[in-house]
Formats: C-alpha cells, sequence, structure tokens
C-alpha cells in the first residue's frame, strides 16, 4: 500500500510542479523537474534514502521561487504537498521494514497512510479554495488533477476494505 502511495506522490508531485512552471512558460525549468520525479523514482528502486530529503528540499525551494515570481499557486502548492507526502513515504517504508512482525505493521501502515492522506486533502482543499477564489486558476487541468487524487484515493479505500 505505502509503495502505491509513495510512487504516485513522486509522479503527482513532479508533474504538478513542472505543469506549474510550464503554464508560467518555464519549459526548461519543467525538463529538469521531471527528471528530478524521475531519479526520484529511481532512488526508491535503488534504495538511496538519501535522495528524498534532497528532493523535497529542491521541489520546495522551486514551488518558493515560483510563488514568488507570480505563478500559478496551486500547481505549486500541489507539487509541495506531494513531494511531502513523498519524502514521509519513503522514511516511512524504511522504517516498516524494520518493524518486528508481530508489530501489527498492517495496522500500523493503514494508520499512517489514513492521516497523511488526510493532510494531503486538506492541503488540495486549501489550494483548491485559493484557486476558485482567484477564478483563472480553477481550470480544467486543476479538475482533473482533483478527479484523479480522489480515484487513488477511492481505489486505497477499496483496497484496505478487501483486506
Amino acid at each position: 500500500m505505502t509503495l502505491v502511495a509513495l510512487l504516485s506522490s513522486i509522479v503527482i508531485s513532479s508533474a504538478t510542479l513542472a505543469w506549474g512552471f510550464a503554464q508560467s512558460g518555464f519549459t526548461s525549468f519543467s525538463v529538469w523537474i521531471i527528471i528530478l520525479g524521475l531519479g526520484w523514482l529511481l532512488a526508491i528502486w535503488q534504495r538511496w534514502f538519501w535522495y528524498s530529503p534532497f528532493a523535497l528540499i529542491v521541489v520546495t525551494v522551486l514551488a518558493a521561487l515560483g510563488l514568488g515570481f507570480g505563478f500559478p499557486s496551486n500547481w505549486l502548492f500541489a507539487g509541495g504537498i506531494f513531494a511531502l507526502v513523498a519524502w514521509d513515504m519513503t522514511d516511512f517504508r524504511r522504517r516498516l521494514v524494520l518493524m518486528a512482525k508481530n508489530d501489527n505493521t498492517r495496522g500500523i501502515e493503514r494508520r499512517h497512510l489514513l492521516r497523511v492522506s488526510l493532510l494531503a486533502l486538506a492541503g488540495l482543499g486549501l489550494a483548491s479554495i485559493t484557486a476558485f477564489l482567484s477564478l483563472r486558476q480553477f481550470t480544467f487541468e486543476w479538475g482533473a488533477l482533483l478527479v484523479l487524487v480522489i480515484l487513488l484515493g477511492l481505489g486505497q479505500l477499496v483496497g484496505w476494505f478487501r483486506k
């Protein structure tokens, strides 16, 4: 369960941040952001645990710079939110491996995913409210992202009930 949440968070984080930069005309930065996201996915596969804090710092700095330059805030917030989720899931997966099998790891995993999902949902809700208030930022693409995140959450919920 955490692997799906981790991988989808990395993809959504890099895609939304790159989209925010591309909408403002900085397509070369968008390419580098996508490369950063692909590197993050490679780092998960190679177990390079140092890469996750590095990627979080880079995404946070880029999102802050984008906000400073007046880029679409909802895309930058989404990139930052999902980068935080991916960073947290990376650390949580590493700690989960070290737990004993009798520590009810499934229950701990479910509760952690629920808390992180609720925080991400609250962040996306706030970003959606700000996008809605500044009518030009609530676009079809933003609605599609919200639908994608809702579908991922529902898929996770269905997976929990099946087990």
